[in-house]
């Protein structure tokens, strides 16, 4: 039996509503010449993706349901929905997020979809919404979740769960929280490190609702110097389309380039900023935030 579990998205829309709102009212009132701040076109580019990701999210989840179906049907394991068990559920879920989210940015064709969420120069509530419109990428992280017995409705609301939470964290008006907060949980502070793009703050704080995956796994830094928030190449453009095609549109030309098999590989699974040896600026490191040019 499917398990009934609220659609937490729908029902947090008037609160991201209201917030946004109220951060731009606040921004306006009382100005803080150091924050990015906000940017007509910038807050309508977000918002225009984040109303396209949840028209495409609905044509990609035809196949991943299916192949989830698959894998439950296929799987002895049955995890029963009680409050407890969703408790463990939004752990697991949170540690297969943590390895999602890292694994977009250290592979070049997986960090095309997720370069979307990066591409913004500003950082406040809307670019939240920023989200990409070729998420299937995301799916296989979670099978394991599938195949221990966890239901795909389950695994559907833990993932929004997720997504919800981290829409507060996308803020400038938010300073440190105490202590606890701060060594346990995603906060402000440490996704703003995560959408920097000096080179100290490239590809750090992954954490969706936790940071301690980071402090585990070595990829947590504190917030010291103050964020210059995007990619280490912008992109100059609010066309959503582009957007979200960007750097598709230049591993497509990177490939078509390549002169060996093993260099078009490279181009499509090693990291963003990755060049064959010898190629002339190979030896300086580009680190994977970086996208391949500039959009117009």
């Amino acid at each position: 039996m499917e398990p009934n579990l609220p659609d937490v998205v729908l029902w947090s829309i008037p609160a991201f509503v209201l917030l946004t709102v109220l951060e731009m009212v606040v921004h306006r009132l009382h100005p803080d010449d150091d924050a990015a701040g906000y940017d007509a076109k910038d807050a309508t580019t977000s918002v225009t993706m984040g109303l396209g990701s949840l028209a495409f999210d609905l044509l990609w989840k035809i196949p991943v349901v299916a192949i989830y179906a698959a894998v439950h049907e296929l799987t002895p394991l049955r995890v029963p929905v009680l409050w407890w068990t969703v408790l463990l559920m939004l752990l697991a879920q949170d540690f297969f997020y943590y390895w999602s989210h890292r694994g977009h940015h250290v592979v070049r064709i997986l960090w095309a979809c997720h370069v979307v969420h990066h591409s913004s120069r500003k950082f406040n509530l809307t670019t939240a919404l920023r989200q990409p419109w070729t998420s299937l990428t995301v799916w296989p992280f979670y099978v394991p979740l599938i195949a221990c017995g966890v239901h795909p409705a389950a695994l559907a609301f833990c993932s929004s769960v997720n997504l919800v939470y981290q829409f507060w964290v996308h803020t400038e008006r938010i300073d440190k929280l105490p202590r606890p907060f701060e060594y346990v949980l995603n906060t402000p502070s440490h996704h703003r490190v995560h959408h920097a793009s000096q080179g100290g703050y490239l590809d750090r704080n992954f954490g969706g609702i936790l940071i301690v995956w980071d402090r585990l796994f070595g990829s947590f830094t504190a917030e010291t110097e103050r964020p210059v928030f995007g990619l280490t190449k912008n992109i100059a453009t609010h066309n959503p389309l582009r957007v979200a095609t960007h750097e598709y549109a230049a591993i497509a030309r990177d490939v078509r380039a390549a002169t060996t098999w093993s260099e078009r590989a490279g181009r499509i699974f090693r990291g963003p900023g990755w060049q064959p040896a010898g190629r002339a600026g190979a030896a300086v490191a580009v680190r994977p935030r970086a996208t391949a040019e500039h959009a117009g």
